[in-house]
């Protein structure tokens, strides 16, 4: 909970921000605070996850672009340029370097045929798709406000990844190795007692 609590900090910082003041100044308070984590994980001698680093260098272009500018509209294509770059990452890990990125992420913790691993690692790619076009919608169609927007980037964002992980585990649940005093099944076996 405290890690979840720290990847969110610029993200809780931007949205106070911007209730007491306006975009540019959240746009500057996510920006410091991006920097801020890594300095902080740094200090303590902790890793920097890959995910740090992405976030900080969206932020600090698009939130750089935004102030010197002054235009939110860089702001407001942040989070889809991240979700999209995830895609991406996703979809091109599998069909250019034929690495699936979520079996190399969950692959210890859960054991999946491949042809799941597939649906699995398409299926968040597609998320991360979707993700981005509804923040493109909430932005820039004209029928929500900024502060909406923020809202939606802030909540409504976090509760359809919450919504998606929960649909997503209830998904794989059968796959899911049970704590039990006997040796684990393989998945030939599980494969042979489900026909």
């Amino acid at each position: 909970m405290k890690k979840f609590l720290f990847d969110l900090f610029p993200l809780i910082l931007f949205f106070l921000a911007f209730k007491f003041s306006d975009i540019f100044t959240a746009t500057a308070v996510a920006m410091v605070a991006g920097v801020g984590q890594i300095i902080w994980l740094k200090a303590r001698r902790k890793a920097v996850e890959a995910m740090h680093w992405i976030n900080l260098t969206i932020i600090v272009v698009f939130g750089g672009a935004t102030l010197l500018l002054h235009d939110d509209t860089f702001i407001k294509w942040k989070p889809t340029v991240l979700y999209w770059m995830f895609a991406g990452i996703l979809l091109g890990g599998k069909w250019i370097f034929g690495r699936n990125l979520i079996q190399k992420v969950m692959g210890t913790q859960i054991a999946l045929p491949d042809s799941v691993w597939t649906k699995l690692n398409l299926s968040w790619a597609f998320f991360f798709v979707v993700s981005g076009g509804l923040n493109l919608y909430v932005a820039f169609s004209g029928h929500f406000t900024e502060s909406q927007w923020v809202n939606f980037k802030v909540f409504g964002l976090m509760a359809l990844m919450l919504v998606f992980v929960i649909a997503q585990s209830i998904w794989l649940g059968r796959y899911i190795k049970e704590e039990t005093g006997a040796a684990p099944r393989t998945l030939s076996d599980a494969n042979e007692s489900g026909k």
